[in-house]
């Protein structure tokens, strides 16, 4: 049985994973008069090289003759991710500026809005549906009708089924906050991340190294929580991410105000 108090924390989460991401956008469009279309191309650009291109590179790197070595090795593993993820989303985050963001004025607000549109489709889609998806598989278990799953996949499938059943029934409310808290820390370093690649295209010449930093920011970032995730204990780990999101959002808020 999945606790209800998980089931609770569950819903919660849901909510807010689709609710935030909404509520933010509509702010922007309301009050600040930010386009919406540069929030959509926030988060098509993060499907499109996040969800679509970096995925296939993992097919094709993980599954492949090196694939072994990098999941046997917390090391390699947390340098090849961070790095992939870096390269990726921060690519996928200047070309759109540059190509698809050329009407936009020179000033903060786009940057904040492709930000919100990046990180609050990853909030949404890695997040809000996934706690949408536990919650219905929670309440299969609790009813007794886990059946019902088991004749709709295939038999492969099966045991990675089971596996997602035993951790639900075994998640605490910690790490359901934590995923939570995890998501917001997020959220402001992507827009941290978006600012600083926004001047580096606007601003180009000097200012371009801000798109270098950024990936290097976003793979260290990304590559050192893989590696503290046993060391440092779950609460740390979040505190350790949420106070360096919130530097690079510092960062790229002083370097925005250049524009």
């Amino acid at each position: 049985m999945v606790p209800v108090s998980s089931l609770i924390l569950m819903a919660v989460n849901a909510l807010l994973g689709i609710a935030v991401p909404v509520c933010l956008s509509a702010y922007l469009v309301r009050r600040h008069h930010a386009r919406l279309s540069t929030i959509l191309i926030g988060a098509g650009t993060f499907i499109l090289f996040a969800l679509v291109l970096e995925s296939i590179l993992h097919q094709l790197v993980l599954k492949g003759p090196s694939g072994a070595a990098i999941l046997d090795n917390t090391l390699r593993y947390a340098l090849y991710g961070g790095l992939a993820a870096g390269v990726f989303e921060e690519t996928g985050r200047f070309l759109s500026m540059k190509f698809l963001m050329k009407k936009e004025p020179s000033e903060p607000l786009p940057g904040v809005a492709y930000g919100i549109g990046h990180g609050g489709m990853e909030m949404l889609v890695i997040f809000g549906i996934t706690m949408v998806n536990n919650l219905v598989i929670s309440a299969l278990i609790n009813s007794g009708q886990t059946d019902v799953l088991f004749s709709k996949v295939p038999e492969e499938a099966a045991a990675q089924l089971h596996a997602q059943f035993d951790q639900l029934q075994s998640i605490g409310a910690w790490t359901l906050l934590a995923g939570l808290w995890e998501r917001f820390s997020a959220l402001v370093l992507h827009l941290g991340l978006s600012l600083m690649v926004w001047v580096a295209v606007r601003k180009g010449g000097r200012w371009l190294w801000w798109f270098p930093a950024a990936i290097a920011i976003h793979a260290a970032v990304d590559a050192g929580a893989v590696l503290l995730q046993k060391s440092a204990g779950m609460v740390p780990l979040e505190l350790i991410v949420m106070s360096e999101a919130i530097a690079v959002a510092a960062a790229g808020y002083l370097v925005a105000k250049k524009l």
